[in-house]
């Protein structure tokens, strides 16, 4: 247990000294000696540390091309795919529609398919006889739904 406890401080020792050539090994703020090129503090650690590989894949920049690759295909599968589905349904669901079904629109508001054009489907709105008809664009057709018209329970007091 010792042992390790010895070798990880003398880790740490080392990699200090390695990251911190300039006031480990004369130069920096107020030093009167120049700074050292990386060549002398090389020369100045124990072989093992001084040749040890650069990174992971001896660069580190495969090693960042991977992480960003993981990163865009994390996000396609998490936010963009999904999100494609979703169009893709909801384009279906509105090519699928047809004259007498009742839909909703983006807008919240109900009513019922009495025609259908190029870019637009022509929509009965109201109640008893009362109706208006009004061009709605398809894109903004959320789905086909009847309205609830009936009130809610009300509570006993």
């Amino acid at each position: 247990m010792e042992e390790m406890i010895d070798s990880l401080i003398f880790g740490i020792q080392q990699f200090i000294a390695f990251a911190s050539p300039i006031t480990q090994y004369g130069g920096g703020a107020g030093g009167s000696t120049p700074a050292a090129t990386p060549a002398e503090v090389a020369g100045q650690l124990p072989a093992e540390v001084a040749e040890a590989p650069a990174g992971l894949f001896g660069g580190g920049g495969l090693m960042m091309a991977v992480i960003w690759g993981a990163a865009i295909i994390g996000f396609w599968f998490l936010l963009i795919r999904p999100q494609k589905k979703r169009e893709k349904k909801l384009k279906e669901l509105q090519s699928s529609i047809k004259p007498g079904d009742n839909i909703v629109t983006n807008g919240g508001m109900f009513g019922r398919v009495a025609d259908i054009g190029t870019d637009c489907f022509i929509i009965e709105m109201g109640i008893s006889g009362r109706t208006v008809k009004i061009p709605v664009l398809k894109s903004d057709v959320l789905g086909v739904r009847d309205p609830v018209l009936t009130p809610p329970p009300r509570e006993a007091e």
